[in-house]
Formats: structure tokens, C-alpha cells, sequence
């Protein structure tokens, strides 16, 4: 991939019409568009269509599924064309881990949810794990990671700060997708993330792919911005592929 493709950019807007400014702005600075909550409460399955024959770009949708088996496999099922990402929570278990073949065929990639970005061990501890885990992040993802990786996922979403461990237990081909990535040059106000990285360290770290979103659509220039973090994630994969 070239380093702009790895670069993801949360379309985290009320509207269709804000949407549509960042992704003409965007569209030539970045990989891949993510298509959240947000905006698909708004704008619903319509939208993914625009996307796909009108704006002619490829998305991410993450709507992270979290219900029994038999509803995450429907709604997996109805993905549209376009999508090259989705995910589902890691803690819905295994059997609602599973892509259908038509979605394979589509050229959709399932990624497990480990644990969100802005969760501290104080609040796992309050949702009742085990201390084990709670206390240990890294310990938790790589058991649901690998909880993922049996289910036949094609990879997870995890910080930036659990990547190296995530690629040396699970390889080279296991996909990471990293939030949570905030660069030193740009301050995000009342920020909700705690496990952060930059965009250099997290491709170094072995991301494949990471999702930058307020400082980008928050800058004064966002295609500048845009620019400053594809140099970066250039300098990360660069510094990697030095490594022994």
C-alpha cells in the first residue's frame, strides 16, 4: 500500500452535507473514509450507496456489532458494496465472529473490537473483570485477539500501544487497525482518549492501518494536516522495514 491508504479518516459528522466537505477535500489525501454511528443513524444505508456510486470511494464501516449471534451474522450479511472494513466486538464471542462468503467476495475484511481506546483499568475493573486483565491491557487484547484470530477474523482494532504485541503473536498478515492516534503537533481540546500514539510510532509499532480523525478534521487545513500525518505513517514504515 502506498501511505496515504493507510490512513483513515472518521467521517464523525451530524450530516451527509458535512461529510461530503471532507470527503472532497480528502478524497485524494486519504485511504479510506470510516463511516460510524454518528452518521449512519443520520443518513442510514443511503449514504454507503453515495459513497460507493456517487463519491466513488471506499469505506470502513464501523458500527461495531455487539448483540447475540444469529443478529450480528444477519446484519453481517447485508454489508454493501464498498465496504472494505467492519467490525464486531471481540466479547459478543466467537460465533458471531463470522463473515459470509459474500461478503468475502465483496472484498469486506472483519475486524474484532478488543477493548476501546478511552476504557482505563479502573473502569474494567468496575465492569467486572477479572483484575488479571483489567491491570494488564496488553493481556486482554491478546486474549481477545486471539479469540478473533480462532473465529477467522482478518484482524482487530486495538491501541497503538498493544500493536507490537498483537503482531508478534498472531504474525505479519493478522490486520491492526489503530484509534486512538493523536499527533504531537496537533492538541485535540477535552480529548476522551487514553491510550494514544502518534502516527509514527504506531506504523513502526506495526499498524497496517490508523484512524486519525479530530486532528485532521479539527485543523485549520485539514488537507495540510492530512499530508503531515501520511509524511509521518512514510517515516514509520520507512524506520520498520529497518528493523531487524
Amino acid at each position: 500500500m502506498q501511505p496515504r491508504e493507510r490512513l483513515i479518516f472518521p467521517l464523525d459528522v451530524p450530516n451527509k452535507m458535512a461529510a461530503e466537505r471532507f470527503i472532497s477535500l480528502l478524497k485524494d489525501h486519504v485511504g479510506l473514509f470510516k463511516v460510524g454511528l454518528e452518521l449512519f443513524v443520520a443518513e442510514g444505508p443511503a449514504f454507503l450507496q453515495f459513497l460507493t456510486e456517487t463519491a466513488r470511494v471506499d469505506y470502513f464501516l464501523d458500527l461495531k456489532f455487539h448483540d447475540i449471534p444469529a443478529t450480528v451474522r444477519s446484519a453481517l450479511s447485508r454489508i454493501m458494496k464498498g465496504a472494505r472494513l467492519a467490525t464486531v466486538h471481540v466479547d459478543t464471542g466467537r460465533e458471531s465472529l463470522q463473515l459470509n462468503p459474500e461478503a468475502r467476495e465483496n472484498g469486506v475484511k472483519l475486524l474484532g473490537v478488543t477493548v476501546l481506546t478511552h476504557l482505563r483499568p479502573d473502569d474494567l475493573e468496575a465492569m467486572g473483570l477479572a483484575r488479571e486483565y483489567a491491570r494488564d491491557l496488553t493481556k486482554l487484547v491478546l486474549l481477545r485477539a486471539g479469540i478473533a484470530r480462532a473465529a477467522v477474523c482478518d484482524g482487530v482494532v486495538c491501541a497503538g500501544t498493544e500493536v507490537k504485541a498483537v503482531k508478534e503473536a498472531f504474525g505479519p498478515d493478522f490486520l491492526v487497525v489503530c484509534p486512538g492516534i493523536r499527533p504531537a503537533w496537533a492538541a485535540v481540546p477535552g480529548d476522551d482518549q487514553q491510550r494514544v500514539m502518534t502516527p509514527y510510532e504506531a506504523i513502526k509499532a506495526g499498524a497496517d492501518y490508523i484512524v486519525v480523525g479530530r486532528p485532521i478534521r479539527l485543523a485549520a487545513d485539514p488537507v495540510d494536516a492530512a499530508r503531515k500525518v501520511v509524511a509521518e505513517i512514510e517515516q514509520g514504515w520507512r524506520d520498520r522495514s529497518c528493523l531487524p
